[in-house]
Order: structure tokens, then C-alpha cells, then sequence
């Protein structure tokens, strides 16, 4: 059993105030593989306590020194890539090929772009007789997930740090381990004490201590929607700036000039990677109803072609979800979708054939879905797509649009122009056009219950800025 127990407090590794340890489990097996303590409101004091004090100084510091820091972790982490992989698929299940090629690597990006946006940003310039100077928020509260670990907590902590913020980061007690290496590296990079700080934890303890505390300036969390509403009730007496990244339900619009078993087939992919739990999954598939059963068919056979198995071997493409809470209500809305009439085309409810443990769930695909039923509203985060008809370009859009959320859509035409007229219309944080990939140097954030804020380059960096304006700084013309 490997022992996690500590926190990271300026700069040293620290024992809890009070002892409370909790059991990681490996998704794969169902046992648990290592152990951590699960901080409260007296740790967060601490943490909050030696990043207010490391502000006074690391605030002042040069673009150049914070460079020198960034460059640092970028080597330091490169040499770790394989171990952060390896950990990140015994965490939270993800299959070896996806966090070797996605999970791991995705960390590293976004340092590499904080380190681009420092040798070239601006942080003054002068308006006429005023300087418009941009300065570090504070100290900053950053609450991540367990889909996507290293990635959310790098594309927090990269620019928290290129910006001449301090923080306090609690990963999710779910896939803590990850941040654990994570912290291994700033510590070997330099970072001055109380810079960065970690303490595990749960929501109700350590993040609602985090998310209320009078001397964070800033918390940016990403999570499910309800426990953004939670974070952002917590925060408003201090008024201190909230940046959410919450939850989706993107749809993916196959126009009928698609290539469609190209479309289909990467939909199908793109919606399973993970198994399903990424918050910009296209889990809803939009096909022309003269094309259903072509779609349809496309579909299937391409689920059902994704080999199932053990996050280690090389060839899996779906492994475990992530925790037994996140399986049974995945268990819950399959069941719902047949309820509600849905038709239910491979896949459905219980393990794969031959797996007795574990958080396994059949790549699932339902047809013939209305955009009210529950599986078509709620974000399921698993391996599971509804497709829905649409009757013209008009009325594809307008069942696109309808849903509370607002994080990610996806349009395929045989026409670029149509495409990019399209992709205008949807009404989300980002769009991605005939299979697109993600850009690091653009930003990620969403519409409606999706969020607020922007993540990933130029715009991710100045969440954690404050825009003061010096007047009489320069002379008047």
C-alpha cells in the first residue's frame, strides 16, 4: 500500500493537522492501492497562510524569473512523462496508450505555452497619459478533477505562476496521485516556498474552506456544474473572482454533405475516449433523418469494435471509469434511456461480457433520441452517445443549442464555408470544425452552466490578472 499522506506546505512536506485517511481505488480491480489523508480548514489556513506570505515577494518577481522556473519544471517534467502516465492509468483507470499519448502530455503543453505567452506579454502599456498595468490577483484557490488530472491542474497552476501568482491546489481525492508527482516536480524546479502549496481533501472540507476563505483573492474550479454553484455560494461574501469550467453535453452536427462514415466514425471514437468522461465529449450525434439508419449502422459497428480491457495493455482503447459513484449513475441513465423509449442500438446496461469487477461500462449508443429525454439533457460522463434525427441545417442547429449547457460543438460539412457559417451559430465556448483538434494557445471555457472564464493561452493567463490604471503616469500631449 503506498502512503500519500502528506501535504505540501511552504515547501516542506507536512503531516495533516488531523489525521483522516482515505483509500485510493484502482478502477480496474476495485482495490485499493494507496492511501492519503483528507485535510480541513485548519490545513487550508496553513497553505493560505505561506502563499500570502510568498506573494509579497514572488508578485514582485520578473517575467524572466518566472520563465526561468517554468523552463525548469518543462525539463524536470519531461524526464517524469512515463511515470505521470503510469499513474495517472492506475488512478483513475485511463488506457496506457490514451495517457502516454493525451493525459500525460497535455501538463506538459500547457506549461510550454505559458512559457511562449512570457517571452512576448505585455504586463504595462500606455494609454495616452495613463498605464495600463496588469498585476497578479493573490493568492489563488485552484480545485481540480479526476478525468483529465494532470491537465487541469497544469493548465491552472502554469499560468497562476507565470501571472506572479501563490496558490493552493486540491487535486481530486478520487485520482490524487498524479498531483502528488506533480508537487515532486515544482519542489525540484525551484519554486520558492509557499508559491505552491497542496492539500488533499474532499469538496465539503477542504474545498469549501478554499472557496470561502477571506484571503484568496481568486478560486478556479473544474468540476461538475452542481459543485460549481456550491463553489460559487461559498465565494460570494468575499467577493473574491470565481473561474469555472463545469460541465457539457456537446453536440455534434453531421451536416448532409459530410463525409458521414468518416464523421460518424471519429464521433463515435471521440465521444468513447476516456470511456466517455471528458466534459467536451460530443455525446450528442446530430444526423440528417434521411440518414438515420446509415449513421446508425456506422456507429454501431464502430463501438463495437473498441477493444474493453486492462488500462496497462497497449491495445486498449476503453478501460474502467474512474470510481464506483461515477459507474452506478452511469448504470442509472442507461436504464433511464431504455425507460424512456430511446432505442438502444449495442451496448446497455451491466459489465462487459466476462468482467466480474471493475468500473467497466459497454461502449452504449442510443438511437432515435429527442433532445428532452434525460439522456439527451444530462451529462452522463461515460461511454455513451445519443443519436438525434434533425429534419434541415436550421433545425439541427436550433436542437444543438437546446441544452443548459454551452462547453464545446463540433460540425462536419463537405463545405468549409458552411461549416464556419454553422460552427458561428452554435452557441458554445468552442467549436471544432470537420474533426479539429484542441489548440493549446487558444482558449477552453464555456457558455450558459458550462462556466464562466477562459482557460489555455493568452486568455487563461489573465484570469489571474487584475487591470489597475496608473493616471498622470506619462504627460499629456
Amino acid at each position: 500500500m503506498k502512503d500519500y499522506c502528506q501535504f505540501y506546505i511552504d515547501g516542506e512536506w507536512v503531516v495533516p493537522t488531523t489525521v483522516r485517511h482515505l483509500l485510493v481505488i484502482n478502477p480496474a480491480t476495485e482495490e485499493p492501492f494507496a492511501t492519503i489523508s483528507l485535510g480541513d480548514a485548519a490545513d487550508v489556513d496553513k497553505a493560505v497562510a505561506a502563499a500570502k506570505k510568498a506573494f509579497e515577494t514572488y508578485s514582485c518577481t520578473t517575467s524572466e524569473e518566472r520563465l526561468s522556473f517554468i523552463h525548469r519544471i518543462i525539463e524536470i517534467y519531461r524526464g517524469r512523462m512515463d511515470e505521470i502516465a503510469k499513474t495517472i492509468s492506475e488512478e483513475m483507470g485511463a488506457p496506457i496508450s490514451l495517457s502516454r499519448a493525451a493525459q500525460a502530455p497535455a501538463g506538459l503543453a500547457h506549461f510550454l505555452e505559458a512559457a511562449r505567452i512570457l517571452v512576448h506579454y505585455q504586463f504595462e502599456r500606455v494609454q495616452g497619459s495613463t498605464l495600463m498595468r496588469q498585476e497578479p490577483i493573490g493568492v489563488c484557490g485552484l480545485i481540480t478533477p479526476w478525468n483529465w488530472p494532470m491537465n487541469q491542474i497544469a493548465c491552472k497552476v502554469a499560468p497562476a505562476l507565470a501571472a506572479g501568482c501563490t496558490m493552493v491546489l486540491k487535486p481530486s481525492e478520487i485520482a490524487p496521485l498524479s498531483a502528488y508527482l506533480f508537487t515532486q516536480i515544482l519542489h525540484e524546479a525551484g519554486v520558492p516556498p509557499g508559491v505552491f502549496n497542496m492539500v488533499n481533501g474532499d469538496g465539503t472540507a477542504a474545498g469549501a474552506a478554499i472557496s470561502s476563505h477571506p484571503d484568496i483573492a481568486m478560486v478556479s474550479f473544474t468540476g461538475s456544474t452542481r459543485g460549481g454553484v456550491s463553489v460559487a455560494m461559498a465565494a460570494a461574501p468575499t467577493i473574491k473572482r470565481v473561474m469555472l469550467e463545469l460541465g457539457g453535453k456537446s453536440a455534434n452536427l453531421i451536416l448532409e454533405d459530410a463525409d458521414l462514415e468518416r464523421s460518424v466514425r471519429e464521433g463515435v471514437q471521440a465521444c468513447m475516449r476516456n470511456s466517455g468522461q471528458s466534459c467536451n465529449a460530443p455525446t450528442r450525434m446530430l444526423v440528417a433523418r434521411s440518414k438515420m439508419t446509415e449513421a446508425v449502422a456506422i456507429a454501431k459497428r464502430t463501438s463495437e469494435a473498441l477493444k474493453i480491457s486492462e488500462p496497462y495493455q497497449n491495445d486498449t482503447e476503453i478501460g474502467p471509469l474512474a470510481n464506483k459513484a461515477q459507474f452506478e449513475k452511469v448504470q442509472r441513465l442507461i436504464f433511464k434511456g431504455i425507460e424512456e423509449g430511446a432505442k438502444l442500438v449495442t451496448g446497455g446496461c451491466g459489465r462487459p461480457e466476462g468482467r466480474r469487477k471493475g468500473y467497466f461500462v459497454k461502449p452504449t449508443i442510443f438511437s432515435h433520441v429527442h433532445n428532452d429525454m434525460t439522456i439527451a439533457r444530462e451529462e452522463i460522463f461515460g461511454p455513451v452517445l445519443c443519436i438525434i434525427p434533425y429534419e434541415d441545417e436550421d433545425d439541427a442547429v436550433k436542437i444543438a443549442n437546446d441544452t443548459p449547457y454551452g462547453l464545446s460543438g463540433y460540425v462536419s460539412s463537405g463545405d468549409i464555408e458552411r461549416a464556419r457559417r454553422v460552427a458561428k451559430r452554435i452557441r458554445s465556448g468552442n467549436v471544432h470544425i470537420n474533426g479539429a483538434r484542441l489548440d493549446f494557445s487558444a482558449c477552453f471555457g464555456g457558455y450558459k452552466q458550462s462556466g464562466n472564464g477562459r482557460e489555455w493561452g493568452e486568455a487563461g493567463l489573465e484570469e489571474f490578472l487584475e487591470l489597475k490604471a496608473i493616471f498622470g503616469h506619462a504627460p499629456a500631449d
